[in-house]
This record gives C-alpha cells, structure tokens and sequence, in this order.
C-alpha cells in the first residue's frame, strides 16, 4: 500500500506500510532527492504518524535505488530562499528531532550533505555497497550545522570523524561499516530489502521494551557513570511494570510466540 502525503508536492515522498513498517521513500530522483521544504514537510508527518499509530513499530527512510539525498535544494534556496527546515525538526523534519521508535536508513547511492545528516539521525543504517556519505560544506565555505559536525564525532573515531568534516570528501559503505557507521552492507539495489529483513525482528520484540531501550541509550551517554544506574529506573520501571513483561517469559516458557500489547 503505497500513498503519497497530502502535504508533500507531486510524489515527493512516498509511504509504504509493510506489517508493521513504516516506508517513507523521498521521490524525487530528477533533483537527486535534494531535499525541499515539501518534502520535509512530509517526512515530519510521517514520522509524527510513525510514534502515534500502535499498529506502527519501525520507519525506514530510504530514497530509491539510485540515491539517498543529496542534501538541501540549492537551486530552490537561490531561487526561492526556501529551507528545507520544519520548525521543532530541523533539516528533513528530522534531524533535531528524530521519532521515538526506531528509524532505519536504507541507503543506495550518494548520503551527502544534509542527506548524511539525515542517515546519522536514524538508529540503524544498512547501506549498499555503492552508497558513498559524505560532509562537502567546508568545500563550500559551510559547516555541518544539521547535525554531522555534533553526531560523527560522538559515531566514529576522532581522527576518522575530523577527516570527514575537514576535508569533505566522501566515505566508502565498507569503510563505515569498518568504523561502525553501518550496520550490514548489501548489494547495490537489495539495501531496502535488507533493512526490512531488520525490521521485522525489532517490529517482532516487546514495543515497550524497544522504545524504552532506544530512549536509554540515547539519553544515557552523557551521563556520569555514579548516576547511570539511579536514573535509568525513569526507563527500566515502566517497563518491567507492563503487562509485556509478564507476557514475555509465559510465552517462553509455553514455547509460543509472544502476543504484545504494549501495555
């Protein structure tokens, strides 16, 4: 079931629903998925609908076969002023605000840009083997201000992450995935085919459970190890509360398949 957002342009993203998987595809190959306000747009409100719909466990954002993003617009931006931004967002309706349950980036082609900012907010990355990311905006006089000259340093290792960013030239799947940018490299053409693969086991697991074990994660590395353990009680309580963790060793001890509510 394929349907095109009402807020977005002509076919500009795409969604695709795959039991219990969000599929947002940015559409618009001609510019190189050079991503517009519209479609923007239309990613926030997918991930919106993503966290708000209990039917829905994980998003994968993807742009085809051919390329990812190749960043911001620039011809809208030199023609219109238009920024590809939504307020509370950021860049792609997504980058300062990424959802609370778990973003998969399927990759094929070029990640430049705001495009790999893009990728560095999702959870999970699999990528082809073609796929190249890169930070180009020291070659322009720019700086990555949508996240890549926070989010790679925290990813890779100094030395790797500062090359990236001074010198803006690109990195290789293989190579990010060396460095543990990527999870699984594919093919070129089968890297959605294998970020739904993953899906489906996390879409499998308890919900509660996953979207609490994200926000830990996520909230957790700039904690004093002395603390760690006090507050993640804020995450691990509720979870361990919920009728999902009875739910789970009845169905291991009964040798079936958990039936999750995410209660």
């Amino acid at each position: 079931m394929t349907a095109e957002l009402e807020v977005a342009g002509p076919a500009e993203v795409l969604t695709d629903i795959r039991g219990g998987v969000l599929v947002i595809t940015i559409n618009r190959p001609e510019q190189r998925n050079a991503m517009s306000k519209s479609a923007a747009e239309a990613i926030a409100a997918a991930l919106t609908r993503l966290d708000a719909d209990p039917d829905l466990a994980v998003g994968i954002l993807t742009g085809g076969t051919e390329t990812f993003c190749a960043g911001m617009d620039l011809k809208r931006f030199q023609q219109l002023g238009e920024r590809p931004v939504v307020d509370g967002r950021g860049f792609g309706g997504l980058v300062e605000s990424p959802p609370a349950k778990p973003l998969i980036a399927a990759v094929e082609g070029w990640a430049l840009g705001g495009g790999f900012e893009m990728v560095l907010a999702a959870d999970l990355v699999v990528a082809g083997e073609g796929a190249k990311f890169g930070l180009p905006e020291v070659k322009r006089g720019l700086i990555a201000r949508a996240g890549g000259a926070i989010r790679i340093p925290r990813v890779l290792p100094r030395a790797v992450a500062l090359e990236l960013l001074l010198t803006g030239e690109p990195m290789a799947a293989a190579t990010a995935k060396h460095f543990g940018l990527v999870n699984r490299v594919t093919a070129d053409g089968a890297a959605l085919q294998a970020a739904l693969e993953l899906a489906s086991v996390v879409a499998g697991n308890a919900p509660l459970a996953v979207r609490a074990s994200k926000a830990l994660a996520d909230r957790s590395r700039l904690w004093p190890d002395g603390e760690a353990f006090t507050r993640q009680v804020e995450f691990t309580d509720p979870v361990f509360a919920s009728q999902d963790a009875k739910e789970g060793p009845a169905a291991f001890a009964e040798r079936r398949t958990p039936r999750w509510t995410g209660r």
